[in-house]
């Protein structure tokens, strides 16, 4: 079987996703572009050997419409001949497509493909393709005669019934901080952000490349303060039993940021004389309650393990993306994982949650950990909208 590996994976420093955010002057196809030139030129590669380019974006609309991910390939002076598409799977868009790309380099469809991703919140904010509209239709409206429910409401449900309490929350909030804020004191970042020129406050250029969502003296302390986000009269009436311990500081922050990992048969690295990093060893998608949203990283995990005839005990590191602190959570409560090895650089908390981006950054952050430390198996797994998420296995070489 042709094995799928991983040549090279970088990402962009976060940047606040809002008006004044570091990459907020920057226009999202710029964004991607930078990524796409800068895998091709520091591996020497000539971009017209790509067999395709497969993007994560979640927010397709305005400045981030008709294929982000073809209009960002052109803008990075890839040639005419390389072909691209944009996907939507919500939050784990990127991770889809380097599942897409890593099973079509498996199959034989490709020889070098790039799997990326980019969202530029602060200029496409979260909810702009909806334009107000019910999107559900009256099969949704029939089935859910109480209507779904936003993620917010979600990450509540899930802190109830896992009883995960403020403290836990905030506690493990803060932990994300401290060790994003001590990876990068280490230089622990250094081989995957990719340094992008910004304006900044001042009107100076600069290179951006250091996380901006990440605040090293967060304290429980100062989160404890924090009012609930996502309290109405109408959801507290409809579940009752809410605590409501989700807040800012236990909640990723809207975020800017691209990434991208050069993927290849390795065969077709032994040819460039590149040196394959990691190889894709198994994946999963699976799919969950719609209200309770975010749990389905748990089957998917169940799936992926039982797929890849490993255990968790297995996997030397875990990317479970911290959309809310409760995710992760009560995903390490039911594999009774090991917290060392949970987010060791810190997750979305302090890194940021650029939707469509964030697949290929956890798979970024993955490897390089996995380099770092010598471990063999890592995991990642993403919760999604409508209840779903895939789950990833690689294998450092």
């Amino acid at each position: 079987m042709t094995n799928a590996v991983i040549v090279d994976a970088v990402r962009l420093a976060s940047g606040k996703g809002k008006p004044g955010g570091a990459l907020s002057g920057t226009h999202p196809v710029e964004l991607l572009a930078h990524v796409l030139r800068t895998i091709v030129d520091r591996n020497d590669l000539d971009p017209a050997l790509v067999d395709d380019v497969i993007g994560g974006c979640v927010s397709q609309v305005g400045e981030q419409a008709l294929n982000i991910s073809r209009t960002a390939l052109l803008s990075a002076g890839f040639p005419d001949s390389v072909p691209a598409t944009t996907i939507d799977r919500q939050c784990g868009s990127s991770q889809q497509a380097a599942h897409f790309a890593a099973q079509g380099v498996i199959a034989g469809a490709y020889d070098i493909v790039i799997a990326c991703g980019v969202e530029s919140m602060s200029r496409i904010p979260m909810g702009t393709t909806t334009l107000g509209k019910d999107t559900g239709g009256p099969g949704i409206a029939a089935r859910y005669p109480e209507g779904l429910v936003n993620q917010g409401i979600s990450a509540e449900l899930i802190a109830t019934k896992w009883k995960l309490d403020r403290d836990t929350l905030d506690t493990f909030s803060a932990q994300s901080h401290r060790r994003a804020a001590a990876a990068h004191t280490a230089g622990a970042f250094d081989k995957e952000i990719v340094p992008i020129a910004v304006r900044s406050g001042e009107g100076n250029i600069i290179a951006h490349t250091v996380d901006e969502t990440v605040r090293a003296g967060t304290t429980v302390e100062g989160l404890s303060n924090l009012a609930s986000s996502f309290h109405t009269n109408t959801y507290a009436s409809r579940f009752p039993d809410l605590d409501w311990r989700i807040t800012p500081g236990n909640s990723s922050p809207f975020t800017d940021g691209a990434s991208a990992v050069l993927i290849m048969s390795e065969t077709a690295a032994s040819k460039l004389g590149l040196t394959a990093r990691a190889r894709f060893h198994s994946f999963a998608v699976a799919a969950d309650d719609p209200i309770f949203m975010l749990t389905a990283p748990i089957p998917a995990t169940h799936k992926i393990l039982a797929r890849a005839g490993l255990s968790i005990e297995d996997i030397d590191a875990y990317e479970v993306n911290e959309a809310f602190a409760s995710v992760p959570l009560a995903w390490a409560h039911e594999f009774n994982a090991d917290p060392t090895k949970l987010n060791p650089r810190g997750g979305a908390i302090a890194l940021g949650h650029a939707l469509g981006s964030s697949g290929t950054r956890l798979l970024t952050t993955l490897v390089n950990q996995l380099e770092a430390t010598g471990g063999r198996y890592g995991l990642q797994t993403m919760c999604e909208g409508a209840g779903m998420a895939n789950a990833t296995i690689i294998e450092r070489l």
